[in-house]
């Protein structure tokens, strides 16, 4: 089937503590923005309806979230201190804070990891060296989060080119982020919870980007249709 141009590869310490463990990413020319006022009425919208129906203690229970903490487990990672993306977006919305806003690609991306509570990774791909392997942090391993300074990654799923580390479900690094010229977008969906509903989240993620950020070119690799 067709893949990205990166290539991605599991590493089988992944398939030992999570073997229904799937991905999808998508390699896309984009044209990002500051602000989306569209895209943020969408958000907002979403938020209030959220908090209609979820209370704190239903996060947890979603199933890619309870999946990506189970995995954290697992590993002897602790995921009340280091919390998944998505279960963090969400507890943001709850607490009535703000989401930040930061352009359109990691607005989207953010919108997309909400409704779905998959952890999702955004790269700009032209920072990317080579290509990817997912496996397990090591103690010492040094990762700067984005907007949180050095992360403790030991233990934690872990995304690494030539030149280390690019993502974890908790944090994306500085070296690879979306910025304000990102045209060359690489997003991946982590199901940890296996392949049920991965396809639905591609097929939104690319509308999303079709609409919001003039997506081009795009090529999607979905590895719950590959055979293992």
């Amino acid at each position: 089937m067709e893949t990205t141009a990166v290539q991605i590869t599991i590493g089988e310490e992944i398939y030992a503590v999570c073997p229904v463990f799937c991905f999808a990413a998508i390699e896309a020319k984009v044209k990002n923005t500051p602000y989306n006022p569209e895209l943020w009425n969408e958000i907002e919208t979403f938020s209030i309806s959220f908090r209609e129906t979820y209370r704190m203690g239903d996060i947890k229970k979603r199933i890619p979230i309870h999946a990506t903490r189970q995995v954290y487990k697992a590993l002897g990672k602790d995921p009340n201190r280091y919390r998944p993306s998505a279960e963090a977006l969400c507890r943001r919305i709850l607490k009535g804070t703000e989401l930040y806003r930061i352009n359109t690609l990691v607005d989207l991306i953010n919108l997309l990891s909400l409704k779905t509570g998959y952890s999702i990774g955004g790269f700009d791909a032209d920072k990317i060296r080579g290509n990817l392997t997912l496996g397990v942090g090591k103690a010492g391993e040094k990762f700067e989060g984005i907007g949180r300074g050095l992360l403790n990654i030991e233990g934690l799923p872990v995304y690494r080119d030539e030149c280390g580390g690019i993502g974890t479900p908790t944090s994306d690094e500085e070296r690879t982020k979306i910025d304000s010229n990102t045209s060359h977008l690489l997003i991946i969906i982590n199901a940890y919870s296996g392949k049920e509903g991965l396809t639905e989240t591609t097929d939104y993620a690319v509308e999303l980007l079709k609409k919001y950020a003039r997506a081009e070119e795009i090529t999607v690799w979905d590895s719950s249709l590959d055979l293992r």
